[in-house]
């Protein structure tokens, strides 16, 4: 039987940047954490820069995880 639906590569592709986004605010937000103890503040390209590499295996993980529900949905796969 084949697949339906979208492959996990797909999925991971179109939730990217959503992806980037959370990483960066988290970033961001971890910066402003830390600027308690005298830490630096992030700018905005820091915090977008590391949620580029930070939101890239974090939104792979997570396709992969939307690809199992959809084959558990599907009946393919028992969870």
């Amino acid at each position: 039987m084949t697949r339906q639906g979208w492959s996990t590569e797909y999925i991971a592709l179109a939730l990217y940047p959503f992806g980037v986004g959370a990483a960066a605010v988290n970033v961001f937000f971890a910066s402003l954490v830390l600027s308690w103890i005298d830490g630096p503040v992030a700018s905005t390209a820091w915090s977008l820069g590391l949620g580029c590499l930070i939101g890239a295996p974090a939104t792979w993980y997570f396709a992969r995880h939307i690809r199992h529900l959809m084959d558990v949905a599907d009946g393919r796969e028992a969870s």
